[in-house]
């Protein structure tokens, strides 16, 4: 019963004992709530679905799935600039990069799995803890990597490259470009699509990389346009515990035409085809 309909019975009760002084006194018996508590006691149950709603997203984004969006081409093409994806949180356990903030609660995981080789993994740079990417995990612990002539090779075998054809895109801020679409083959059978704009690029030929214990070998699909592994300076190898999780679909995706107000150039600027989209 609010406070009103409490106001209300008490003006009842005083008019039936028969005039304004009996009224007077039973007002003055009850002290009025103060301002801030009265408030509290009229959005109680508006402030409890928000703490609800809140504790569920923490735990859905901590335990579950997190949002990602892609903000650069080094993935295409599997991943385009301006698509948002969910990535599984659960699917390699969980480390301190799990949580928001990264808080130094523990050391390693926690009911953690092993990535396959061929996922598309969100990671935390090992040089730089704030910064989030996305490749594709080629090799794994104790596995000897090496690039030569642009033919990614995996101890001691290349890896099967068949070639699709040539795609022309544009790039912001630059003229288009012609690239080489491959279907690439790991040994495990996980097949994804390539891009590569010559074999002669500075990571076309690496030295040979043997992956430590508890790290990962990742590589952009972008070839000649991506800092990953091979590049020991800036990436180098991913430890385990950096992990945060799998991309496993395409929620929404756009191309960046239009921007937030200008309602009438969303049609065209949403790539409505790739919503939904598994990530292979």
């Amino acid at each position: 019963m609010t406070r009103q309909d409490d106001q209300g019975l008490q003006s009842s009760d005083a008019a039936s004992n028969g005039g304004k002084e009996s009224a007077s006194s039973e007002a003055a018996a009850v002290p009025a709530k103060p301002e801030a508590e009265g408030w509290l006691a009229g959005h109680k149950e508006t402030l409890q679905t928000v703490v609800i709603a809140v504790l569920i997203a923490f735990t859905i984004r901590t335990f579950a799935f997190e949002p990602f969006n892609i903000p650069s081409g080094s993935m295409k093409p599997t991943l385009l600039v301006g698509d948002y994806l969910f990535v599984s949180k659960f699917s390699y356990g969980f480390s301190r990069y799990s949580f928001p903030f990264s808080p130094p609660l523990f050391e390693g995981r926690i009911l953690g799995n092993l990535p396959e080789r061929g996922d598309v993994a969100v990671f935390r740079k090992p040089r730089e803890e704030g910064t989030d990417y996305i490749k594709r995990i080629v090799g794994l612990p104790g596995d000897r990597i090496q690039v030569i002539r642009g033919i990614l090779h995996i101890n001691g075998k290349p890896v099967k490259r068949e070639r699709v054809g040539e795609r022309t895109f544009d790039q912001q801020r630059s003229w288009p470009k012609k690239v080489v679409e491959y279907i690439e083959t790991l040994p495990n059978g996980r097949k994804h699509l390539i891009w590569e704009l010559s074999d002669q690029h500075p990571y076309d030929d690496t030295p040979e990389f043997l992956v430590p214990p508890d790290h990962f070998f990742a590589m952009g699909d972008n070839r000649d346009s991506s800092q990953d592994s091979r590049v020991m300076r800036d990436v180098g190898y991913v430890p385990y515990q950096n992990l945060i999780g799998r991309a496993e679909i395409i929620f929404f995706s756009h191309d960046g035409s239009a921007r937030f107000w200008e309602i009438w150039r969303w049609p065209t600027a949403i790539r409505f085809s790739r919503i939904f989209d598994a990530i292979e």
